[in-house]
Order: C-alpha cells, then structure tokens, then sequence
C-alpha cells in the first residue's frame, strides 16, 4: 500500500505522541486508502479529505461559528494574514508537509484551543490594522508572540503535584525528573500541543525544549479515561487563554526529559546544563 512520503518520517509508536496516534492513524489510513497513484498533488488532495472529512464528523468550528475546513495553500487570500483569513473564512490553507498535517491534527485534537488561539490572533491582527492602517508593517504585540509560541511549540503539562510544577518551573531537574520520576503519569502528563515541536520530534535531538503551559488538576482527573481527560484539557485551557496571554506565562521545559520519552535517562543524562540549564536569576514566574 503506497504511503505519503512526507508522512512516512513518522513514527507513531513514539511515546510522546501516545494521545494522538489513535486519531492520526486513522487518518492515515484514510489517505491511504484513496490514493491508488501517489503524486504531490494527490497525496496532498487525499490529505485535505481525510482532514475535512474528520472535521464533519466532529463538527470543528471557528469561535464565530464557522465550519472549519481545510483547503489547499493557494485558496489564501493575497494580502490577508493566515490567522485573519481562518477567523473570516473557516478555511485553513494546509500545505503536503509535515508542518500542515500536525497543525491539522491539533484542530481536530484540541478544536477549543485551536479556535481560541484563532480568535485571540484574528483580533490582535484587526486591531493592529485600525491602529496604523498605513503602516507596511505591523507590529505584533505580546499577544500575537505569545500566542504563536502556543501555537508553534506549546506542550501541555497537566500536573497534581504541585511541588513537582514548582521543581519543573525552578529548573531543579535532578529534582523533577529523577527524584519524582514515578509522579509522572500518575500526577502528570504531558501532552504536545505545537505541530511545530512535533516536527522537530520527528527526528528527535536531546535539546528540543517545549513552552509548557501548566494546568493544575486533583489527583482523581488521573483516573479518568484518556478521551475524558482530552475534553477537559481542551475546555479549561481554552478559557485560560485570554487576551493577556504573554509570553512570559510559559515554562521551558526539555521534552525529551520526560521520564520513558528517551534511552539513557539517569542522573548524568540530566547533569549537561547545555540542555537542562539551571534558573537564571531574574527569570519570571510563569502564572497557573
């Protein structure tokens, strides 16, 4: 069975990627299924179906309410910022790469998130325009950074222990990974949230860091199913995320520390302060 050469660099068995690989492998499998003669151009058309048709079936909508559908790179207005063009059109310009398909299968994993970001990067470009219409440039704000990095590279760590949010945020990782290695998946979880860290993934190197969003929860949520734990994510960081997002509420966070991500993983692997460097004074306190 011909597969996407672009999707074939892929290797869903990764655990980092163990919340999405029942829903991508199906779409995967819906792209293979409709493309007798793998070109570009079909695989990239077989893509986009497979994508919408899983986006009818969860009824994937912008914020305003518009059905989200995803169209090729070409249907983008000239002119028009991506964010702006999604938020008026409910159309998402989706390229045959790596990049494109994770982005879609963050919609269709976390729709509220992605609306919300959406919403937030449509108004922050709106008012940018009204403020200096005949500006060549815009400038970006801290919203528009901030939710670009969410966007972009965001994992979401999902915590009931406290004292081990606070080790991750105070860069005491010996601490964090080591000595509270066995909260981790039992009072944490990390979930990836940017298709652009999960490209970089895709040929993983020990210095991809992530911009951890933390989310505070009881220890009970751990026990609930994973589709159950899914919807709750995606509701309560949707409303987390306002227009007073700044890119200072993130925590750097080396994913491939993550106990059971990576071989190897004893003290000295967390001693290289290349990778795992401790907290410069003056660095700000990320927010819940």
């Amino acid at each position: 069975m011909p597969q996407p050469s672009f999707l074939s660099a892929i290797d869903w068995q990764q655990p980092w990627l163990a919340s999405l690989r029942q829903r991508a492998l199906a779409l995967v499998e819906a792209i293979h299924a409709s493309v007798a003669a793998p070109t570009e151009a079909t695989i990239g058309n077989a893509m986009r179906a497979a994508l919408n048709a899983a986006a009818r079936t969860q009824d994937l909508r912008t914020e305003t309410g518009l059905p989200l559908q995803f169209v090729p790179q070409e249907a983008l207005l000239t002119g028009m910022a991506y964010e702006a063009f999604i938020a008026a059109e409910g159309c998402v310009p989706t390229r045959d790469n790596l990049h494109d398909f994770f982005n879609a299968l963050v919609w269709l994993h976390f729709p509220s998130i992605k609306a919300r970001l959406n919403a937030l990067q449509a108004a922050a470009i709106l008012q940018a325009e009204e403020q200096l219409p005949q500006a060549g440039t815009q400038r970006r704000g801290p919203l528009r950074d901030a939710a670009t990095l969410f966007d972009e590279n965001a994992a979401l760590l999902v915590v009931a222990d406290t004292e081990l949010l606070d080790a991750l945020r105070q860069h005491r990782w010996q601490e964090a990974f080591v000595q509270r290695r066995s909260a981790f998946g039992t009072h944490c979880e990390i979930q990836l949230f940017g298709h652009a860290l999960m490209e970089k993934l895709v040929d993983p190197y020990k210095g991809i860091t992530a911009h951890a969003w933390p989310m505070v929860v009881e220890g009970a949520f751990f026990l609930l199913p994973q589709a159950d734990r899914q919807r709750i994510i995606d509701q309560h960081i949707r409303l987390q995320l306002t227009q007073a997002l700044r890119p200072v509420d993130f925590t750097p966070l080396p994913v491939l520390g993550v106990p059971g991500w990576l071989p190897g993983q004893d003290a000295a692997f967390y001693a290289d302060t290349r990778v795992f460097r401790p907290k410069r004074r003056g660095d700000v306190k990320t927010r819940i």
